[in-house]
């Protein structure tokens, strides 16, 4: 698959993330300036981070059981989590979200 555009720059604020549709769903997360996309879905169980999580620095929390992942790597930092999630390469470019869900 291509890069999509995610989003515009200031569709997020810090501390914020937001779902992606078309295509694989995925989440963006801005963390400190800095973008992360990830796959939307908790691998614990279905429940999107993107509309439903907690962004807590450079961690995801899924409010259905309280699973968390690092945005940076996919890591699973907390239980019932196990499973990482998908992460993907993203890009800054005039005011846009690149992802490249290659």
């Amino acid at each position: 698959m291509p890069e999509i555009l995610a989003c515009k720059v200031d569709d997020l604020l810090d501390g914020q993330s937001l779902k992606v549709d078309g295509g694989p769903e995925i989440a963006i997360h801005r963390v400190a300036g800095e973008f992360f996309a990830t796959d939307d879905s908790c691998t614990h169980e279905e429940w999107s981070l993107g509309e439903d999580g907690d962004l807590e620095g450079h961690e995801i929390v899924c409010c259905l059981h309280l699973a968390a992942f690092d945005v940076r790597t996919g890591e699973a930092t907390q239980l019932p989590a196990t499973r990482p999630l998908k992460t993907y390469p993203v890009r800054v470019a005039e005011g846009a979200v690149w992802v490249d869900l290659g």
